[in-house]
């Protein structure tokens, strides 16, 4: 009988279809609050992925710098006690300081020259032109930069930039600018606005000599660890272990900033998405009454046939039921046919600068539908209830002699 009050729920007066519609509403009010809770999650957990992806991409799991904000000394000695650690995968170490760099009189900024051995992976994967770190013909070494910043000095590969340093050798201002000319071996777009402003990368020799570094001195060390290891406890790890003045911090503290945003967008979204499937299962209780109340005759008849109150409630428990059940299969079909096409087709864009990627990233998980489908169907089940008590309360007689 639930199945047939799905299918065919009709009145017995004017308007009869409408009973029908009414059902068929309730079902599509279900299976848009399932698509959009899915969906929700799904690129809240795709969005988290992609920034923390370009923020480890760029500062690596964790750091090892000086706590007095100075070069470290003795830098051999200490790549080697990090490689040691058996939960770190990759040592790099890294020479950072800020300089000018200038293509003509008045295309000039001021920007942070990263050394580095090897371009980190992240930022060789998302090379727009060009090959990476390589040395032209001419002798000229060469730097990385971010597009926006080629945007903004009028270059592309293989046009000259001269780059000026004030750092002196003890870490105070030079007596006199340390120039170095470079050509651009390469131009990368990882979506970070502020970071492909920011940031060019050079070789690690290279930038040494610029810098006046020592031969025993970086910056810093950029780590990564094993999967399945925990960032902070990782840094923990790597501070009992480490001498003074050198200290790990996490990634997570260095972007505190950013990792708060991510945590709220990955609290809120869902909580407001979620209010769509709590709405829409209340709705079965009035679509359930109607039904009710068209059905009261036919409720009669059973009582008198000597079905029991607990029978006639599980007939509306379970039309609830299904109600929930075909809005979720009609739901979750069509948030898997909509991140399909996000993926394919990327058909809802985003502005890169205020959210750091141009599409919507979708990054689906099994856990999810099984989860907001046992979550829709309890609703469902819960919203079932008190229309199906009134379906067991209503006497025969009384039924019968409705019209």
């Amino acid at each position: 009988m639930a199945r047939r009050y799905l299918r065919g729920a009709q009145g017995t007066t004017e308007g009869r279809r409408f009973l029908r519609l009414i059902t068929w509403i309730c079902v599509a009010g279900v299976a848009v609050g399932v698509t959009a809770l899915i969906l929700a999650l799904s690129i809240v957990r795709g969005f988290s992925g992609e920034i923390e992806k370009k923020i480890t991409g760029f500062a690596a799991h964790v750091q090892v710098q000086s706590i007095r904000d100075e070069p470290l000394e003795g830098s051999a000695d200490l790549e080697r006690l990090l490689e040691s650690q058996p939960f770190l995968v990759h040592v790099s170490p890294v020479i950072q300081e800020f300089i000018l760099l200038r293509r003509s009189a008045r295309d000039i900024d001021g920007v942070s020259l990263w050394g580095t051995r090897n371009l980190p992976a992240f930022i060789q994967e998302s090379l727009v032109e060009g090959e990476g770190l390589t040395v032209e013909q001419d002798g000229q070494p060469g730097l990385v930069i971010g597009a926006a910043l080629a945007r903004m000095l009028g270059v592309e590969t293989g046009d000259r930039l001269t780059a000026f340093s004030v750092q002196g050798r003890d870490g105070g201002m030079s007596q006199s600018p340390l120039v170095r000319q470079f050509r651009v071996s390469g131009i990368y777009e990882s979506s970070l606005a502020d970071f492909d402003e920011l940031y060019v990368f050079a070789d690690l020799d290279v930038t040494r000599s610029l810098l006046e570094y020592a031969a025993d001195q970086v910056t810093r060390f950029d780590v990564h660890v094993a999967d399945g290891v925990d960032f902070v406890d990782a840094a923990d790890r790597l501070d009992q272990v480490l001498t003074f003045p050198a200290m790990a911090r996490p990634v997570t503290e260095i972007y505190r900033s950013l990792y708060a945003w991510v945590a709220l967008q990955e609290s809120i979204i869902p909580l407001i998405i979620s209010i769509i499937v709590f709405v829409a299962a209340i709705n079965i209780i009035g679509t359930l009454l109607m039904i009710i109340l068209e059905k009261r005759r036919e409720m009669g008849i059973l009582a008198g046939m000597g079905a029991t109150a607990r029978m006639r409630r599980r007939i509306f428990v379970r039309l609830g039921l299904l109600i929930g059940l075909a809005g979720v299969m009609i739901g979750e079909v069509t948030a898997l046919i909509l991140a399909w096409a996000q993926l394919e087709f990327g058909i809802i864009p985003l502005p890169a600068d205020a959210y750091y990627m141009s599409t919507a990233p979708i990054d689906l998980g099994a856990m999810d539908f099984v989860a907001v489908a046992v979550i829709t169907l309890a609703l469902c089940a819960l919203s079932s209830w008190i229309p199906a008590k009134v379906a067991g309360r209503l006497q025969p007689i009384q039924a019968i002699r409705t019209r």
